[in-house]
Formats: C-alpha cells, structure tokens, sequence
C-alpha cells in the first residue's frame, strides 16, 4: 500500500482563531487516504494543538522573530527538505513569502488561502501586498478564497487569474456543535456572548460598547460571556470596570473547547471591522444562537438579515445594542432566528462538504 501524500500548512501562528480552527477541523477530519499533515507556524504554538485528535500530525513552532529574521528562512528551508512535502498550503499573507522557499527547496505543488485581511490593510488596499502577491503568483497553483468578497477582490483587484482562484467555504461540524435548551441558571438575566480575538481588526470594544449601553437602558436583564484573548484584552476589562458592570461579564480568555460556553449564551455577537468566513459565526449558528454581526465580508454570506439574526454597520455600537434590545423583548424571535440559522447551516455550511473540497483541490493538485 502506497504511503499518502504529505500536506505541509503554514501559518504565522499557531493560537486560537477561525483560520487555525478551520484548520483544525481539516487535519481531524479529512481521510487518511487523502494525506498526512504537518502544520509549521512560523513563530510559536498555543494550546490549540490539543484539540488535533490524530496522532499522526506533527506540529512544529520556528520561533521567527520580528522584522528580518535570516535564520527563520534557513531554518524553514532545511526543514522542507527533511519532510519533502508533496504539497505546502500557505495561509494569509504573513507567510506569503514562504512560497518562495517552498519553491526552492523542491516542493512541486504550492496552494495560498485567503482568509481575510489583517489590521494593517484591513480592505487588502495596500497597493505594496498587491504587488507581493502578483509577484509571488507565479509560484502558486491556486488560491484559495473563503468568501466571495475575496474571491472577487483577488481576481478583480491583486490580478490573479480566475482559472487560479477557488472559493472553499468554511465548514461546522453539526455533530459537535448541537442546538440545546439553554441551561437552568440562578439568575434571569440573558447572555450575550461573543468568541473573537481581542484586536483592532474584531473590535472586541463594538461589542462590549454595546453591551454596557444595554445594561444601563436594561439593569440586570444581560449578561456578557466573552471568549478570546489578544493585545485588547486589558483594554477591554478596563472599559467595563470604568462603566461599573465588570461584575456582569465574564472574559475567561482562550479556551479549547467552546460548546460548553456556546450553551451558556442566549445570543451571539461579533462586532468585527473586517471578516473572511467566521468560524465562530458558523459555530453560533449551529449551536442554535441567533446571531448579531457587523455587515462586513464574508458575514453578509452567513448571516441571513431578519431571518437568522441581524447584520449591523461597523464600528456601531449603538445598532448592536437595538438588535440585543430587539431580542430581550421578543424571545420568541430569538428563538425563531436560532432555529433558522442551525437550518442554514445544515443545508449551507456543513464540515462534510468543505472537507469533500479540499480533498479534492489535493487529489487535483497530485493529479497535475
């Protein structure tokens, strides 16, 4: 029996969030028939490698510093020639360069995901990462866009030919992520809850600006549960001890496994100023949440407005507010909004079929 190919991914750093999620779910999840994995991350590795259930993954940490680091490149070359992948997939423009010593070190089938923009050229605007990605695309067999949005801005704004490019959305996993009757708690207050990463690009402080402006219009009617970590972090308890609510919310920071705290939420919110295709948003859909978020990128495709939650402008907290308010009014419509978004994703968004897809740009890729 013929050994399968070897995958090699990279990403900048290997920590909680929807790109390293979604990763996650495809190193588990794809037939062993397919490939094996190894995941590089080009400075450290989080906690996040325990939810790997396979122990045929490798995972290794190249501890790049900041600014040019010569010796990451050696060190990143000398190890794509020990593996001697048979495919190296690159995520995001932080590792953009790494094509280049993929290239070099005789790796013959190259793939390039976009997943979204990152805070220093949050609408991929920046003419300098334009001219990056056409210079480097010669080297790529294909890019992968998660949303339309990024599909399009590739081919229509970096000049990336269409034959190049493939839309693979995200997928959730139904069986783990399941709508349950919300947990009897000792108080009636409802929790909004949000799972994001504390940086500029998601604004944590939308979300949490919104919260403090419904609890003082609603005195103990909500709750706020927010999951993440990040620079804003310190920022974030700051605002709502200054607001005095900090005893209503609870900001544990990154978790492995976040059903336990999705079952906690009555509804979910993500004020992000950019988004690709948000895991988080997919997992609150299919946890049976309606789900309140900002109308950027890849959320106007998961988020049907008025039917599975509400889309609101950015930077608004203000309009998050009025969406929380509309739902502490009315349960019934939140009820119906969660029951529509978990339809939405079982008939739109399932793990099955995003894993079908890239299996099969592998397969191709082999093939070529």
């Amino acid at each position: 029996m013929s050994t399968p190919p070897l995958i090699v991914h990279i990403v900048h750093r290997f920590d909680f969030g929807g790109l390293e999620n979604g990763l996650v779910n495809l190193v588990n999840l794809m037939p062993s028939t397919v490939g094996r994995h190894v995941i590089i991350a080009l400075t450290d590795v989080t906690e996040i490698q325990q939810r790997i259930d396979r122990d045929d993954v490798w995972v290794f940490a190249l501890g790049k510093k900041r600014g040019k680091d010569i010796g990451f490149y050696v060190r990143l070359f000398r190890l794509l020639r020990t593996l001697k992948p048979d495919i190296v997939h690159t995520r995001n423009f932080g590792t953009l360069d790494c094509q280049f010593v993929a290239w070099l070190a005789g790796v013959r089938h190259r793939i390039h995901g976009e997943h979204g923009w990152d805070s220093y050229d949050p609408e991929g605007r920046l003419p300098k990462f334009r001219v990056v990605r056409r210079l480097l695309e010669p080297l790529i067999e294909t890019f992968v866009a998660l949303s339309a949005e990024l599909e399009s801005w590739l081919i229509q704004d970096v000049g990336i030919p269409a034959r190049k490019v493939r839309r693979i959305c995200n997928g959730v996993d139904t069986k783990r992520f399941v709508a349950r009757t919300r947990p009897s708690r000792d108080h009636d207050a409802s929790v909004v809850g949000s799972v994001t990463r504390f940086s500029e690009i998601k604004d944590p402080l939308n979300t949490i600006g919104a919260f403090i402006e419904v609890h003082r219009a609603h005195p103990g009617a909500v709750r706020l549960l927010m999951i993440g970590d990040g620079s804003l972090k310190a920022a974030a308890v700051s605002v709502l001890r200054s607001a005095g609510v900090e005893a209503s919310a609870c900001l544990p920071g990154s978790v492995v496994d976040v059903v336990p705290y999705l079952e906690e939420m009555d509804l979910f919110v993500l004020g992000s100023l950019r988004e690709g295709i948000s895991n988080t948003v997919l997992e609150a859909m299919a946890a049976g949440l309606p789900v309140i978020a900002t109308r950027v990128g890849g959320n106007i495709e998961l988020v049907d407005d008025g039917v599975t939650g509400y889309l609101v402008p950015p930077q608004s907290p203000s309009a998050i507010a009025a969406a929380i308010a509309r739902y502490l009014a009315d349960s019934d419509l939140a009820r119906r909004h969660g029951v529509a978004g978990r339809k939405r994703i079982e008939d739109h968004f399932s793990i099955n079929a995003m894993i079908a897809l890239y299996s099969e740009l592998y397969t191709g890729a082999l093939a070529r």
